[in-house]
């Protein structure tokens, strides 16, 4: 149940500037190479924020004027920018993504010096899959692999990415291991748990014979 990880889905050539770059000529770029938002880098490549086309429409909308006419690269700039690491997993580039409400994420390396970008199309690549795939492995991989119960015995849904759990387990030990095992899967951005078990593996002896729900 590997998932991908960002540094293999990302792009490498990455459209930049420093934080001097007038603002005309971010505005160039963005529609010289067709994209809707870059990073901002220092002198040692280190990120300091992102521009995006929200960032430029919004400066219009404040003073009226082009914002390229008399601001720079650091004035358009939302910061500090939310960045990621090569080794992180997919999913979780997809959830920041999600959590934030952001297009796109720096790829930093161990310096914070930028080494590429993933951006939504980028994890849509991976997350091509239909809840109906998800739902599928999901009952293959957690509910019979790492539960070793027959499909049937945990209810299991999925609603654009978000799988949800029902049923009652034998051991409370149990629930955590399905909660974290649908996570890594690929495509799955958010997982609710309504698992309920009959024995309080986790608890005292005196308080391990309730059915309870976590």
């Amino acid at each position: 149940m590997r998932s991908l990880s960002v540094g293999e889905v990302m792009t490498r050539e990455v459209v930049h500037v420093r934080r001097t770059e007038p603002g005309i000529e971010v505005a160039r770029l963005l529609s010289r190479h067709g994209i809707s938002g870059l990073p901002v880098v220092d002198s040692d490549d280190k990120v300091l924020g992102v521009i995006s086309g929200s960032d430029l429409r919004a400066l219009t909308a404040e003073d009226g004027r082009a914002p390229e006419a008399a601001c720079t690269a650091a004035d358009l700039m939302t910061s500090p920018a939310i960045t990621v690491h090569p080794e992180q997993p997919v999913p979780d580039a997809a959830r920041v993504m999600e959590r934030r409400g952001i297009e796109r994420l720096p790829v930093v390396d161990e310096e914070d010096r930028l080494i590429g970008i993933v951006t939504r199309r980028d994890l849509l690549r991976v997350f091509l899959r239909t809840d109906d795939d998800i739902r599928r492995q999901v009952t293959e991989d957690v509910v019979g692999g790492e539960l070793g119960l027959p499909a049937e015995a945990v209810s299991v849904s999925v609603r654009d990415g978000v799988v949800t759990f029902r049923g009652l387990l034998e051991r409370r030990s149990d629930v955590p291991v399905a909660v974290h095992a649908a996570w890594r899967l690929d495509g799955v951005v958010g997982v609710v748990n309504h698992l309920a078990y009959r024995v309080d593996d986790c608890a005292p002896p005196a308080a391990a014979s309730r059915v309870v729900s976590p």
